[in-house]
């Protein structure tokens, strides 16, 4: 089969550009008003801290599941069905999928309702020649993917350095415009009312989700890595890269402007943060930064939702027409029915109110399930003792210290699974259930019996369970679709 021209497979810096590109969506630009509206700086701190030492674990996790279990391909899928099986598998990819195109939905509002700054027609990201324009991108995109995924991921890697740049202009600009009295002001949020310091604390973790979500992009590509060994190091090198960029663009706001103010701003903050530093011209200079970043973020993440589909369609977890490749070697069929379900949420966002936050909120939500189970699953690699040759086997500590970072990793998910909420976890359920019937259509093609384990039939009677409460939540107007 005729595959992209670069038949050596994607190197270490695109592999790199892929997890950092995929991180820097929307949510940085957005996120001092995102979390100075659920937290004061001293929960902030702590909220960074745990999500740092969560996520480093989670990003070790998918680093030495890369050279412990290298045959698997498309790590957040194949982790998910090698260690709790077919129907885990198939949810972890479904789930990651969902979560990816609902992603792009909010990534293609937000991107309008920046444009909307300069061009009313597009204001809120929602109006009818926002979604026109918008979906006139996501198609160029599309037809860019089908020239071949290494195509696409040389444009992304260009993307992503045009990204990166306007950041750490912000983070040199604002650190010199910083003020220590306006970060202590009100330390703890005890004066404005927010609630307890866990409550705070719980609140902004959820945003630190959205906007590290991206962190596994290299492992999702793992198949078309020119070395298994660059996977692991483009995740950690991408994580800690973009966990330093976060803290800063974060914190360093908190001084320039009070935290009440800053929670009133619109989306794309960060640009009414540096103008508060240099003047108008900021708040420019950040909408140019933010329209580049997600035009990028969309290629990026339609990338990641092809290749989510198309490995276990492959494979028999998901009906073989996801499976296709065509003659460019991209996942074209899995890229149709991605770009026309995400037109179709594209449409119906124009009767939603705050959309692009819903929508963050609702992602992050839906992504928390697959990185419970890889990191459950390294932490059973570790326990059984499998990828390792005899001398790692010999050196217990190797063992241990791999087993300890999947603790902590798999301690972090359950963390994040409960500061989720009831509200986004029937949500979840609700988009989870549908893929039974897609499973369904895999086991019939493949005619594996029985379709279901006893264990995953209590996982489906859950999801039931979930599902019908969440319908009934949404009728009686106790679960809403707003954050």
């Amino acid at each position: 089969m005729k595959t992209d021209s670069a038949n050596s497979g994607l190197s270490f810096f695109a592999l790199l550009a892929l997890v950092v590109g995929s991180m820097i969506g929307g949510g940085v630009f957005s996120l001092p008003q995102n979390i100075a509206a659920a937290a004061a700086a001293g929960p902030i701190i702590i909220g960074w801290i745990i999500t740092g030492v969560g996520m480093i674990c989670l990003a070790l996790v998918y680093q030495f599941l890369s050279l412990r279990k290298p045959h698997l391909d498309n790590g957040i899928y194949a982790y998910a069905r090698a260690g709790f099986g077919s129907y885990m598998g198939f949810n972890s990819a479904w789930g990651y999928w969902l979560s990816a195109l609902i992603g792009n939905v909010g990534y293609l509002i937000l991107l309008f309702s920046t444009l909307g700054k300069f061009f009313p027609i597009f204001r809120g990201g929602n109006t009818v020649p926002a979604i026109l324009c918008a979906s006139v991108l996501l198609w160029l995109t599309h037809a860019l993917i089908l020239r071949g995924v290494h195509t696409a991921a040389l444009v992304n890697a260009i993307t992503t350095v045009a990204k990166v740049v306007p950041l750490v202009t912000f983070i040199v600009i604002v650190a010199v415009g910083f003020h220590y009295d306006l970060f202590v002001q009100d330390f703890w949020g005890q004066e404005s009312g927010m609630g307890s310091v866990v409550e705070q604390t719980k609140a902004m973790m959820m945003v630190t989700v959205w906007v590290f979500i991206g962190i596994e992009g290299a492992s999702i590509y793992s198949q078309r890595a020119r070395r298994r060994s660059d996977v692991g190091k483009a995740t950690i090198i991408g994580f800690v890269f973009m966990l330093a960029i976060l803290i800063a663009v974060n914190l360093l706001s908190l001084g320039v402007m009070e935290r009440a103010d800053i929670a009133q701003l619109p989306d794309a903050s960060m640009g009414d943060v540096l103008s508060e530093v240099v003047g108008p011209w900021g708040s420019w200079f950040i909408s140019v930064a933010v329209v580049i970043s997600l035009m990028g973020a969309v290629l990026a993440w339609i990338l990641l939702c092809g290749e989510t589909m198309q490995v276990p369609g492959s494979d028999g977890t998901m009906p073989a027409f996801f499976g296709r490749l065509n003659g460019n070697g991209a996942p074209s069929r899995a890229l149709w029915v991605t770009n026309i379900v995400t037109q179709i949420c594209l449409i119906l966002t124009y009767f939603s109110s705050d959309v692009y936050l819903s929508l963050a909120t609702l992602a992050a939500a839906l992504i928390l399930v697959p990185y419970l189970l890889s990191a459950m699953y390294a932490l059973l690699v570790t326990l059984r003792g499998e990828g390792y040759d005899a001398a790692q086997r010999a050196d217990r500590r190797a063992r241990w210290r791999d087993a300890a970072v999947a603790v902590v990793a798999t301690g972090y998910g359950i963390w994040l699974v409960y500061a989720a909420g009831t509200q986004n976890l029937l949500l979840a359920a609700l988009l989870y259930l549908p893929g039974l019937g897609v499973y369904l259509w895999a086991k019939k093609e493949t005619q594996m019996r029985p379709y279901l384990s006893w264990f995953e039939y209590i996982i489906l009677i859950v999801l039931v369970l979930g599902a019908v409460l969440g319908i009934m939540g949404l009728a009686s107007g106790s679960i809403t679709l707003t954050p």
